[in-house]
C-alpha cells in the first residue's frame, strides 16, 4: 500500500474543543465500502475506544450512517449534514473519517426542491418529450417550507418484494430527473455549479459539507481523509457485460429526447474532480491530511475479494495509528485537568455555572418581571428576600438564569458576586452538600479577586479563610505600614473562625453558622453578593424549608437572596415567616409583615408565545399555513408557556401544507405534548429504542453520555432482539447502531441539555416534565424500574464488558405448525470498559452512578461488597474528591438490614474521618493511611484482610509506593460510631444513662428528656411520652437483665421490656400509700428476676417486688435504708445491703425474714456478688473493703469467711465492674482502681491515679486484660494493661467524658452532653495487646534479609523480633540497662554492651555464651569478616579479641572517635585531634596516618566504603573531599564543598557501600547530598524540619522523617502535626512513598529495601520500599505478613526469655 501524506506541525495541536468524547463521522459510498467499514467496526473501533477510555478517559463514538444493510434505513442528506455539524462542534479531537474507494456512488432524488426550479425541471423535461408524469407522482408541493418546495413523499416500510421494485422505480426516476437537469443546463436555464449538487453523490456531498467553507482549525489535525485507487478494477467479463447494456437505460428512459453529454458528468469526471481537484486544494490551504494508495489489478479478473481483504487489513492498521496520533497530539489530559480541578466543590461550581449559562440561552420571551428582579437587585437598602413564584413550567429557572447573566450590567459601579444554585438539578440534593456547596463558592469566589487560578486548584485553600479579607484589601498589599481598621481587624477575628469548617464530617448546625458568618463579613459594598437559589421546592425529602432556616433573617447588608417557589408548595413560603397563614400569597408592598417580596411569575403573553414559535420554525425552515395557524394560536390561548411551544414546534414542523389537521391535532398542556412526541418517535425510531432510551435517561442519577446510552440499548435484549434477523444466526458481536442513537438523540435535542458532570459531557432531561411523563408512561411499576436500574449497574460495574458475552434469548419454531422453542445466543455487546481509575484520571462515571443504582435495584449485597467493602472505591472516592459522600454512604441507612460488614463499614468511616484533612489534601496517601490503621485489626475483622491486600496488589502493579510491614502499636482506637443527640440539646448535659446486654442505651438529659441508641447503624431517637395530654419529663433511668426502667418527675415508673416490642408500661407506684409529698423520689436501682422487679429507693428502707405478670405489688422491710440488692438466680433468696453495713436476707417463697450479717466497720454496702456454686455472699462496702459470708445454711445465721481490709478510708467507692466469665472485681475509687480476684477473693493489683489527678469512672475490658477508666478534666478514655500497669492507649471522645458503658461487643463512653462515641471492645484488646518495649527504641539492627531484627530500649532487654509475624521471639535479658548493640555479619552472634560488660549471645539458641567484664568499653564494634570485636574505650585501652573465644589479640592505646573498621578487617580507623588514623588490628600500632600536603586542616568525618575496601572518603573542615587509599597511603583530592554544604553535624555523615552517594548533613528542612558518581551536590527539599534521615548502604535509597508544617498547608488538624516518613530514589530523586507515623521516632534504619522506625513509646514500624525492580520481594513480605497471625490470645503470645550468665566467665584486666 503506497501512501502520500501531507504532514503538519504541532503547533496547532492543542484542541479548543473541550470535550469528553472523540465523536467520528464516518464518511463513505455505502456501495463500496461495506467490507471496509465492517474491518474497521470489528477490529479498529473497539481497541481504538479502550485505549482512549483508559488512557485518556475518553468515550469514542463512530457514527457510520449507512451501518444498517437496509438502505431503507439510511438517513437523508439534511440528517446526514446535521451529525456531521455535531460531530464538528462537540468531538474532542478529530471528528471526520472519509474512505473514497474506486466507485463514486449513486446519487439519489433530492429530498426537497425549490418550487421555480421543481417547475422550470418538469416543463424542459416536458418540451424534450419526456414523461414527468412518475416525477410529478413522487413529489407533493409543501408551502410549509421556506421557500415553498417541491418535496419526496413519505413511503411506509414496504416488504422485501416492494423494495426491490421501489428501488428500481427510483433508479429511473432519478435518471428522468438528472435528463432534465441536463436540459436545463444546455439551455442555460441552470449553472452547472447547481448541477453538481443533483448528480452528487452521498460521499461527495458529505465531504463538502464538512469541509467546504470550514475554519481551518476545524481541519487541521481534525480529519483524516484515505482514498483507495483501484487500477482494472473490472476485469474483462465484468467490462464486456457493462457496455452491451450501456446504452438500454438511456434510450428507454430519454425516449424521443436528445440527450446532451457535454452537460452531463459523469461519475469518473465527478470523482476526478473530488480526488484530484477539492482535496489536494485543501491538503494545501487548510493541511487536510490525505492518503492517497493506489491497487493495481489483473486485467483478467480485476478487484477480487482477496486484494480487497488486503486493502481492508492495511487500512485497518492505518486507520488506528492514524487516529491514535491525531487523539494523543490534542492536548486532551491538559483541556480536561482544568477543568476537573481534582475537588469535587470545584466541580459543582463550574457546572452550576455552565447550567446557568446554558439555561439562560432558553430566554426567547421578554417577561415583564424581570425589571421587578432588576428593582429589587439594585434597592441597596433592601434587606428581605425575593421569592419569584409561579406554577409549573412557567420558566423561573429560565428567568433566574437570564437575570444572573445580566446583574452584571445592573450593577455597573460595583462588582458584584453572583452565585447560582439550581437546587433540583444538583447531583448531591442534600441539604448539608447544598450549605457545603454555598459555603465554598462564597469564599472562594471572594477570594479569587486576588488569587492566581492555580491557587483556586488546591482544594485546601477553602481550609483557611484568614487570607480572604486581607487580600481583599488593596492597600494591606502594597503598603507595608498600613494599620488595620477596626472592621478589618473584627473581619479577621471572624475569618480565623472558619478555618477547617470545610471538612467532610462538618455537621449542619455548623455549616448553618459559618454561612450566616459568610454572609455577614464576605460582602461590602463594593462587591454585593447576590444568592440565588433556584428549585428549593422540588428538592427531595422537602429539604427546601432547611435551606431557608439556615439564612439569617433580615439579611445583613449588601446581600440579597433570590429564591424560586411554585405557587402549589407553600413549604418554602411558610418557612420565611412560619407564623403567617399560607393560604395566599404575599403582595409586593407586605414585605415588612412577610419577611419576604414576592414576585409572581404569569403566564407570557400568547402573541409572544406565538412570535417564539414563528421564529423556532424559521430557524428550522419551517413555517404554518394561515388555518393552521388559527389552530395553533387556540391551543395556546388554553395553554401559553414556552415549554408548550416549544413542544408546539416539534409538531408543526411536520406538518406539510395540505396536512389535515384539527383541533385535536394540538394536544391540550405539556405533559399531553409530552407523550405524543414520543408517540411520534416510537413510529420513527421504534418502540422498544425509545422507551428504553428515555427511561434509562429518566432513571439516571447525573445524566448519561451518548456512548453510555448507545452501551446501555446494547446490553438491552429488548432492544437488540429487533436488530437480530429472524431465522439467521448472529453475529458473536452486536450493537445497536450509533446512527439509530444519534438520529434519535437529534429529535430530542431541543428537551435535552448538554451539561458537563464531573468532568463528562452528559445529556440531562432540561425539564422535570419529561421526568414525570416517562415515568407514568414507561416506569409505572416498582419491578420495571428495578429492572432499569438494575441493568444500568451491570454496565456501571462492567458486567459485560471485556469480551463477556450476554445471552440473548431468541424465539425459533422448528417447522411451521410446531411451537416455538427458546434459545439462548450469546453476544458480546462490546461495552465501554468500567474501571475505577484511568491511566490518568478516576473514572468518576462509574462512581457516581453506580452506587445509586446498586441501592436502587435493592443489589445491596452487590453495594456493600463491592463497593464500600472495596478499596478501589474508595480510592477513587477520595481521589475524586468526594470523600464527605463516602463516608455518608458507609453509614447510609439504605440496606443496613442486610449488612453483613456494618461494623467493618463504621470501622472504615472513623479512620476515613479522622483522616480526612489530610486525604483531601494527599489523597495518594490513602492507600498507607488504609494499611497502617487497619493492620493491628485484621484478627478482629479477617474480612478487611481482602482490603489489604488489594492495596499491596495496587501498589506491586504501580511499581512504586511505601507499604506497611509492621505496623507501631497504635496509641488509640478508631470509633466504630460515633452519635449526637439533637442539635438543641447542645446547651444540656446527661444526669444518667443505663445500658442492656442486648445493645440498647438510654440517656436521660437534665431539661427531662431521654433519648434511646438501639445499636450498630441506628441513630439516637428522642423518646416522647404522654399522660394526661402532658408531655412527661423524665428524672432517671436503671436497667437490669431485658428491662429498662425509666422513673418521670412526677413519680411515675414506666417499664420496658427491649427484647419486646416497643412498648413502655407503666407501674404501680410503690410510693403512693407510703408518702404524700410530691417531691421527686430517686429510684436507686432494681434487679430483674425471673418475671419479678426488686426496687429500692434513695433513702428508703424498704424493698418494692413487683410481679410483672399478676402486676402485684409486695414490699420488705429492712432495719435501714437500703443501698444494694442480689437475689438468686431462681428469685428463693433476696439479700439487701444497707446503708449500716448490715444484709437483710429474706425467702421469697414464704415472704419470710431469713436473718441478717454485718460487716466489722458498719460501712454501707454498695456491691454483693452471690456465688450460688458455693453459695458464698460477697459484700463491697463504700470503702472498697470486701467482706466474704457463707450463706448456705437457710436455718443458720451467715458465717463469716474471710474480710478483706484496703487500709483506705479516705474515699467511697465510684463504682464497680464484676465479670463471673474471668473471675475479677473492679473497684474504682477516686484515688484508685482495685482488681479482685473473685475466687479467693484475694486483692490482686493495685492502680493509683496519676498525681493530681481523680479517677471517675473505670471497667474492665472484655477479657479482663485491660481496663479503661475516665480522669477528672481529661477528655480522653485512657486504657491501663493489667499485667504491666502501664497506660497503653487514649481514647478520643468530642467532648468531656461522663461516664462508661460495657455492652457484648462494645465500649460506649457517653459525654456530658449526650454523645455516644463506640468502640469494638475486640479492637480495644487488639490494640492494647500490641507488642511495644517498656521504653523509646534507641536503636534496630536488622539481619541483611531482614527476616529477624533486635531492637534496644535502654533498659536490661534487647528483642528480637520475628519479620513475619510482626511479633517479638525472645527476649535477651541483661543486669544492667544494654548501651550498645551489634550484630555480627553472618548474623550468628549478638554482641552487647551493658554496666560496662560484654555479652556474646547466639541468636539461634538464645545462649549467653561469653559475659566479659573489664573492659570499660564505651563502643563495641564487629569486624566484617565476623571473626573479632573491638571494645572501644575513652580513658582505657581499646581491646581487639576474638569473637568466639573472648581471647585479646591486641590493644590499641590511642582513643579514636567516630571509629570504623576497615572492609578487610585489617585496620581500625578513626579520628584523634583532627588527625585521621589507622591502627593495625594485629598489632594495635598506629601504622597509618591521612596527611595532605596541601591542607592541614582537621578531618571531621569519614567513611569506609565496603565495595571499595582499599578507600576512605575523607572531609575536612574546609569542606574538600578527599579519597583516601589506606595501604598505600595515596589522597586524592575530589572537589570543595560550598560552605553550606559542609559536614554537620558530624553524625549526619553517611556513605552508600561503593560510595556514590554521602549523606553530608541535614539543614532544617533540606537534606544536603554528595553524588560522587557525577561529582555534584545536592540538596533535598522536605516537607518540613529534619528529624532523623537515613541513607541506603546500596546507595539506592534515602530515607527520611520530617515534621509537617501545618502553617502551609493551612491546616491545624493534630494529623498534620504528625511526623512524616518518606524515601526518595537517589538516582532521579524521586519520591517512592510516604506514610504518616503516629508517635515521634527516636531511631530510623534502612536494610535492603525496609525501612525500620523505633518510636518513644517502645513499638517499632517497619516499612517496605515497592520499587519496580524489587516489588517481587515486598510481596511476598506483605503476604507473608498477612498470613502469619497466630492463634493464642494476644496476651498469652509471651516472648522466650533468655537469661545471662550468673557472672562474668572472662575478665580482663
Amino acid at each position: 500500500m503506497r501512501s502520500r501524506r501531507k504532514q503538519m506541525d504541532c503547533s496547532s495541536s492543542k484542541s479548543t474543543h473541550s470535550s469528553s468524547c472523540v465523536k467520528l463521522y464516518l464518511c463513505s459510498n455505502p456501495e463500496d465500502s461495506v467490507l471496509e467499514r465492517r474491518a474497521l467496526r470489528e477490529s479498529v473501533f473497539p481497541k481504538l475506544r479502550e485505549h482512549c477510555r483508559l488512557a485518556l478517559g475518553l468515550d469514542v463514538r463512530v457514527i457510520d450512517p449507512f451501518e444498517s444493510s437496509d438502505p431503507g434505513r439510511w438517513p437523508d442528506e439534511n440528517t446526514r449534514q446535521q451529525l456531521i455539524k455535531e460531530c464538528r462542534e462537540s468531538s474532542a479531537g478529530p471528528f471526520l473519517l472519509a474512505l473514497a474507494g474506486h466507485k463514486y456512488g449513486t446519487a439519489s432524488l433530492p429530498a426537497q426542491v425549490e418550487v421555480s426550479e421543481y417547475q422550470l425541471l418538469l416543463q424542459a423535461g416536458q418540451q424534450a418529450g419526456i414523461s414527468t408524469q412518475e416525477l410529478e407522482r413522487v413529489y407533493q408541493r409543501d408551502e410549509n417550507t421556506i421557500p415553498p418546495s417541491y418535496c419526496l413523499r413519505r413511503t411506509c416500510c414496504p416488504q422485501q418484494e416492494e423494495e426491490i421494485k421501489m428501488k428500481a422505480e427510483e433508479n429511473e426516476l432519478l435518471k428522468v430527473f438528472q435528463t432534465t437537469v441536463s436540459l436545463c443546463v444546455h439551455n442555460g436555464l441552470m449553472t452547472p455549479e447547481r448541477a453538481r449538487s443533483y448528480y452528487r453523490s452521498a460521499l461527495d456531498a458529505d465531504l463538502r459539507f464538512a469541509l467546504d467553507s470550514c475554519p481551518n482549525n476545524d481541519i487541521v489535525r481534525r480529519c483524516l481523509v484515505y482514498v483507495h485507487k483501484v487500477i482494472n478494477a473490472k476485469g474483462e467479463t465484468e467490462t464486456e457485460r457493462q457496455m452491451t447494456s450501456q446504452v438500454q437505460p438511456q434510450s428507454e428512459v430519454c425516449e424521443g429526447a436528445t440527450f446532451y453529454p457535454r452537460t452531463t458528468p459523469s461519475d469518473g469526471q465527478l470523482f476526478s474532480d473530488l480526488c484530484d481537484d477539492f482535496l489536494p486544494g485543501l491538503i494545501t490551504s487548510s493541511r487536510l491530511v490525505v492518503y492517497t494508495s493506489a491497487t493495481e489489478c489483473d486485467r483478467r479478473h480485476g478487484y477480487t475479494t482477496a486484494r480487497r481483504w488486503s486493502y481492508a487489513e492495511s487500512l485497518c492498521q492505518q486507520v488506528y495509528s492514524d487516529l491514535l496520533e491525531l487523539i494523543d497530539s490534542v492536548n486532551i489530559l491538559e483541556t480536561r485537568e482544568d477543568s476537573q480541578l481534582g475537588e469535587a466543590l470545584a466541580r459543582e461550581q463550574a457546572e452550576q455555572e455552565q447550567l446557568c449559562d446554558i439555561l439562560s440561552r432558553f430566554y426567547d420571551i421578554i417577561r415583564p418581571e424581570e425589571e421587578k428582579v432588576r428593582a429589587y437587585v439594585e434597592q441597596r437598602e433592601q434587606q428581605h428576600l425575593l421569592v419569584v413564584t409561579g406554577g409549573p413550567c412557567t420558566g423561573k429557572a429560565v428567568l433566574m438564569a437570564h437575570c444572573a447573566q445580566q446583574i452584571k450590567s445592573w450593577l455597573p459601579d460595583c462588582d458584584p458576586v453572583v452565585i447560582t444554585y439550581f437546587c433540583n438539578l444538583s447531583i448531591n440534593p442534600s441539604p448539608k452538600h447544598l450549605l457545603l456547596s454555598l459555603c465554598y463558592q462564597i469564599a472562594g469566589r471572594y477570594h479569587s479577586r486576588s488569587s492566581s487560578p492555580s491557587d483556586l486548584k488546591d482544594p485546601s485553600c477553602i481550609n483557611n479563610f484568614t487570607d480572604y479579607e486581607s487580600s481583599c484589601s488593596p492597600t494591606s498589599n502594597l503598603d507595608p505600614h498600613h494599620e488595620p481598621t477596626t472592621k478589618e481587624r473584627d473581619q479577621e477575628r471572624q475569618t480565623i473562625q472558619y478555618s477547617g469548617i470545610i471538612k467532610p464530617d462538618v455537621c449542619l448546625s455548623e455549616l448553618k453558622e459559618h454561612l450566616s458568618s459568610l454572609l455577614s463579613f464576605m460582602p461590602s459594598t463594593k462587591r454585593p453578593l447576590i444568592l440565588i437559589l433556584n428549585g428549593l421546592d422540588l428538592m427531595e425529602n422537602n429539604f427546601g424549608p432547611q435551606i431557608i432556616g439556615s439564612l439569617p433573617f433580615p439579611l445583613p447588608p449588601n446581600v440579597k437572596v433570590i429564591l424560586t417557589a411554585s405557587s402549589s408548595r407553600t413549604q418554602v413560603l411558610q418557612a420565611i415567616n412560619p407564623q403567617r397563614s399560607t393560604h395566599h400569597l404575599v403582595s409586593e408592598g407586605s414585605e415588612r409583615e412577610s419577611g419576604y417580596v414576592c414576585v409572581p411569575l404569569g403566564l407570557v403573553d400568547r402573541k409572544q408565545c406565538v412570535k417564539m414559535l414563528a421564529s423556532l420554525l424559521s430557524s428550522s425552515g419551517r413555517r404554518v399555513t394561515s388555518g393552521q395557524q388559527a389552530l395553533v394560536n387556540q391551543a395556546l390561548t388554553s395553554c401559553c408557556l414556552a415549554l408548550y411551544a416549544r413542544l408546539l414546534h416539534l409538531h408543526t414542523s411536520l406538518w406539510q401544507s395540505d396536512s389535515d389537521v384539527t383541533e385535536s391535532s394540538l394536544h391540550d398542556g405539556v405533559h399531553s405534548s409530552i407523550s405524543a412526541l414520543l408517540d411520534h418517535l416510537e413510529q420513527k425510531h421504534g418502540s422498544s429504542l425509545v422507551a428504553h432510551a428515555v427511561s434509562y435517561l429518566t432513571l439516571s442519577r447525573t445524566g448519561l453520555t451518548e456512548a453510555e446510552l448507545a452501551d446501555l440499548l446494547s446490553i438491552d435484549d429488548e432492544v437488540l432482539s429487533k436488530y437480530v434477523q429472524q431465522g439467521e444466526r448472529p453475529s458473536s458481536t452486536i450493537r445497536v447502531p450509533q446512527i439509530d442513537v444519534e438520529r434519535l438523540l437529534l429529535d430530542l435535542r431541543r428537551f435535552l441539555i448538554r451539561r458537563t458532570v464531573a468532568g463528562w459531557d452528559v445529556l440531562f432531561w432540561g425539564s422535570r416534565h419529561f421526568k414525570l411523563v416517562v415515568a407514568k408512561r414507561y416506569l409505572g411499576t416498582h419491578e420495571v424500574r428495578r429492572e432499569i436500574h438494575s441493568a444500568m449497574a451491570d454496565y456501571f460495574s462492567g458486567r459485560w464488558a471485556c469480551g463477556n458475552a450476554k445471552p440473548l434469548v431468541e424465539n425459533q419454531k422448528s417447522g411451521p405448525n410446531k411451537d416455538t422453542a427458546q434459545t439462548e445466543i450469546y453476544i458480546d455487546r462490546q461495552p465501554s470498559n468500567q474501571p475505577f481509575f484511568f491511566t490518568h484520571q478516576v473514572n468518576l462515571r462509574k462512581v457516581l452512578e453506580l452506587p445509586h443504582h446498586l441501592n436502587e435495584s435493592n443489589k445491596w449485597k452487590e453495594l456493600e461488597c463491592e463497593l464500600l467493602m472495596s478499596f478501589e472505591f474508595h480510592r477513587a472516592m477520595v481521589q475524586g474528591g468526594l470523600l464527605g459522600d463516602l463516608l455518608a454512604m458507609l453509614v447510609g441507612e439504605n440496606g443496613s438490614s442486610h449488612s453483613s460488614y456494618s461494623r467493618e463499614r463504621a470501622l472504615f468511616k472513623s479512620i476515613l474521618k479522622s483522616c480526612a484533612c489530610l486525604l483531601q489534601n494527599s489523597p495518594l496517601q490513602l492507600p498507607t493511611v488504609m494499611e497502617t490503621n487497619l493492620l493491628p485489626y485484621l484478627k478482629v475483622f479477617p474480612a478487611l484482610k481482602g482490603y489489604v491486600k488489594k492495596i499491596r496488589q495496587e501498589r506491586r502493579e504501580r511499581g512504586s509506593g511505601l507499604g506497611v510491614v509492621l505496623c507501631p502499636a497504635p496509641t488509640s482506637v478508631p470509633s466504630v460510631q460515633c452519635l449526637k443527640c439533637d442539635a438543641n440539646t447542645k446547651d444540656v448535659s446527661v444526669i444518667e444513662a443505663a445500658e442492656t446486654k442486648y445493645g440498647i442505651v438510654a440517656e436521660i438529659m437534665d431539661d427531662g428528656t431521654a433519648w434511646f441508641w438501639k445499636g450498630s447503624g441506628c441513630d439516637v431517637v428522642k423518646l416522647s411520652l404522654s399522660c394526661e395530654q402532658k408531655e412527661l419529663t423524665f428524672a432517671g433511668v436503671k436497667s437490669s437483665g431485658k428491662f429498662m426502667l425509666l422513673s418521670t418527675r412526677c413519680n411515675k415508673l414506666f417499664l420496658w421490656d427491649v427484647t419486646g416490642p416497643e412498648m413502655f408500661v407503666q407501674l404501680k407506684d410503690p410510693l403512693e400509700t407510703e408518702s404524700s409529698q410530691q417531691t421527686a423520689n430517686t429510684i436507686a436501682g432494681f434487679v430483674a428476676c425471673e418475671k419479678k422487679l426488686f426496687l429500692w429507693w434513695k433513702d428508703e428502707s424498704f424493698v418494692s417486688v413487683f410481679d410483672v405478670s399478676t402486676e402485684t405489688l409486695t414490699h420488705f422491710q429492712c432495719q435501714s435504708c437500703v443501698t444494694s440488692l442480689v437475689c438468686s438466680s431462681n428469685g428463693f433468696y433476696m439479700y439487701c445491703g444497707q446503708e449500716d453495713g448490715t444484709v437483710s436476707i429474706f425467702d421469697m417463697n414464704t415472704s419470710s425474714f431469713l436473718g441478717t450479717c454485718s460487716n466489722s466497720h458498719h460501712n454501707a454496702v454498695s456491691l454483693m456478688i452471690l456465688c450460688e456454686d458455693k453459695w458464698e455472699l460477697a459484700c463491697v462496702n463504700r470503702a472498697g473493703n470486701v467482706t466474704l459470708w457463707d450463706v448456705a445454711a437457710e436455718t443458720q445465721p451467715p458465717r463469716l469467711v474471710k474480710e478483706s481490709l484496703t487500709g483506705d478510708k479516705s474515699t467511697d467507692v465510684i463504682n464497680t465492674d464484676y465479670s463471673d466469665e474471668i473471675d475479677t472485681l473492679l473497684i474504682c475509687q477516686s484515688h484508685q482502681v482495685t482488681l479482685w480476684d473473685t475466687c479467693d477473693w484475694e486483692l490482686w493489683d493495685r492502680f493509683l491515679a496519676p498525681h493530681a489527678r481523680a479517677f471517675t469512672h473505670a471497667v474492665l475490658s472484655q477479657d479482663g486484660h485491660l481496663f479503661l477508666a475516665l480522669l477528672d478534666t481529661c477528655p480522653l478514655v485512657l486504657v491501663w494493661s493489667v499485667s504491666t500497669g502501664e497506660c497503653v492507649l487514649s481514647l478520643e471522645t468530642n467532648k468531656q467524658p461522663c461516664t462508661l458503658l460495657k455492652m457484648p461487643s462494645d465500649m460506649i463512653c457517653v459525654t456530658h452532653d449526650g454523645c455516644l462515641t463506640v468502640w469494638d471492645s475486640e479492637t480495644i484488646d487488639a490494640a492494647g495487646s500490641a507488642p511495644k518495649m517498656g521504653c523509646g527504641v534507641k536503636e534496630v539492627v536488622a539481619e541483611q534479609t531482614g527476616e529477624w531484627f533486635y531492637t534496644a530500649d535502654g533498659s536490661e532487654t534487647v528483642w528480637k523480633w520475628r519479620l513475619e509475624t510482626g511479633l517479638p521471639h525472645a527476649n535477651f535479658l541483661h543486669d544492667g540497662p544494654v548501651e550498645k548493640l551489634r550484630l555480627s555479619p553472618d548474623h550468628i552472634h549478638l554482641v552487647t554492651l551493658s554496666g560496662g560488660e560484654i555479652y556474646i549471645w547466639q541468636t539461634e539458641t538464645g545462649q549467653n555464651i561469653l559475659r566479659m567484664s573489664g573492659s570499660r568499653a564505651t563502643d563495641i564494634l564487629i569486624t566484617p569478616n565476623g571473626n573479632f570485636g573491638v571494645s572501644i574505650s575513652e580513658r582505657w585501652l581499646t581491646q581487639v579479641w576474638k569473637l568466639a573465644q573472648g581471647n585479646i589479640v591486641c590493644s590499641i592505646h590511642l582513643y579514636l572517635s567516630d571509629a570504623q573498621v576497615s572492609p578487610e578487617s585489617t585496620f581500625l580507623i578513626g579520628r584523634q585531634r583532627g588527625d585521621l588514623l589507622a591502627a593495625s588490628l594485629w598489632s594495635g600500632l598506629i601504622c597509618k596516618r591521612f596527611s595532605c600536603v596541601a591542607c592541614s586542616e582537621n578531618v571531621v568525618a569519614f567513611h569506609t566504603l565496603s565495595e571499595h575496601p582499599d578507600f576512605v572518603v575523607v572531609m575536612t573542615a574546609s569542606g574538600a573531599v578527599y579519597t583516601w587509599k589506606v595501604a598505600e597511603e595515596t589522597v586524592c583530592r575530589h572537589f570543595q564543598l560550598p560552605y553550606s554544604f559542609h559536614c554537620q553535624p558530624l553524625s549526619d555523615f553517611q556513605t552508600s557501600s561503593d560510595g556514590s552517594y554521602a549523606l553530608l548533613s541535614t539543614d532544617n528542612e533540606a537534606i544536603n547530598l554528595l553524588d560522587l558518581s557525577q561529582v555534584r551536590v545536592c540538596s533535598l527539599k522536605a516537607e518540613g524540619p529534619i528529624i532523623r534521615a537515613c541513607l541506603d548502604k546500596t546507595g539506592c535509597y534515602l530515607a527520611y522523617i520530617s515534621h509537617f508544617i501545618a502553617q502551609k498547608k493551612r491546616c491545624v488538624c493534630p494529623l498534620h502535626a504528625r511526623p512524616v516518613l518518606s524515601v526518595v530514589r537517589l538516582e532521579d530523586g524521586e519520591k517512592i512513598g510516604s506514610a504518616c507515623l503516629s508517635k515521634y521516632p527516636l531511631t530510623l534504619v534502612v536494610c535492603r529495601q525496609c525501612v525500620f522506625v523505633g518510636f518513644v513509646d517502645g513499638s517499632v514500624g517497619v516499612y517496605s520500599i515497592s520499587d519496580v525492580a524489587n516489588s517481587a520481594e515486598e510481596s511476598d513480605r506483605s503476604r507473608d505478613c498477612l498470613n502469619g497471625e497466630l492463634k493464642q490470645c494476644p496476651f498469652d503470645r509471651a516472648p522466650l526469655r533468655w537469661l545471662p550468665l550468673a557472672t562474668p566467665n572472662i575478665t580482663w584486666t
